[in-house]
């Protein structure tokens, strides 16, 4: 009977240690489970600034097919004014650029996909965009016109849209204007989009599509390159700002950007840079 008895002690024992060591284990999956979506999440998402100052590089997403602002030299270097911005803005913030380039359309699904730390490449600041993205100050403002054959004659301005087909880049702010602002206006036009601007001027150039909408800073380098037969016509029908596109909720991140701009811009380097590109003074 003892024997019996010391034999149930031990088994009872065996079964208690193992009940609490089941409770232990559970006790400690639920306190990792509280950490990753708490303060340890929170940490890693939290200061973007200084992540990217402890990694010693911001990534930067652009097109890389829009001169003057960013596309590949004759290095096959990306180079231009948002490339000469962006490095400048890395060195005030004491990192260095890494660019990848990729077609306009993507380049904000990517940004929110947190592939880029930000995005330099003319990305027009609207309301829309602010309701996924964030936006440094402004760095430039655009004036947007018309662009039409230089054998055309009868487009001068928006009305004359009507039966034509306008070509406009995928995803761009002038693509959204058009659709959004100028079609309910204006009436029935076919809307042909690009993923490039050199694209759209062939097909200007060469009669595909009857009018495509810019800013004569991006053109002026294309078609000095390519002997184009277009030209401008009527007064500019928008103007544009464009600012660094950043994700949502990164205060530090947006604050040291904003005091660079700013810096560069009373310090004479934002002129500096605009002259190289733009051959001009900047107006604002």
């Amino acid at each position: 009977m003892k024997t019996r008895k010391k034999g149930l002690l031990v088994t009872t024992l065996m079964t208690l240690a193992l009940f609490s060591l089941v409770l232990g284990a559970c006790g400690t999956k639920q306190e990792a489970s509280n950490t990753g979506n708490g303060a340890g999440s929170n940490e890693v998402a939290g200061n973007q600034l200084e992540a990217i100052k402890k990694a010693g590089v911001i990534k930067v997403g652009m097109m890389g097919t829009y001169p003057p602002y960013n596309f590949l030299n004759d290095k096959k270097e990306l180079d231009g004014f948002d490339v000469d911005i962006a490095k400048e803005l890395a060195k005030r913030i004491g990192v260095k650029p890494e660019f990848t380039a990729q077609e306009f359309s993507g380049l904000i699904p990517s940004l929110q996909k947190k592939k880029f730390d930000a995005v330099i490449s003319q990305v027009t600041i609207t309301e829309d965009r602010k309701k996924a993205i964030d936006f440094t100050e402004p760095y430039i403002t655009n004036h947007v016109n018309i662009i039409v054959n230089s054998k055309t004659n009868d487009i001068t301005k928006l009305e004359d849209f009507k039966g034509k087909t306008i070509g406009v880049g995928l995803g761009t702010n002038d693509e959204s204007y058009l659709r959004n602002e100028v079609l309910p206006k204006v009436g029935d036009f076919e809307i042909k989009t690009y993923d490039d601007v050199i694209t759209s001027l062939k097909d200007l150039n060469s009669g595909r599509i009857d009018a495509t909408i810019n800013n004569l800073y991006a053109l002026k380098p294309i078609v000095d390159k390519n002997g184009f037969q277009i030209k401008a016509v009527g007064e500019p029908i928008k103007s544009d700002q464009a600012g660094v596109a950043i994700h949502q909720n990164t205060p530090e991140l947006k604050e040291a950007l904003n005091k660079a701009l700013k810096a560069m811009k009373e310090d004479g380097t934002y002129k500096t840079i605009f002259k190289k590109w733009f051959s001009e003074e900047p107006k604002e």
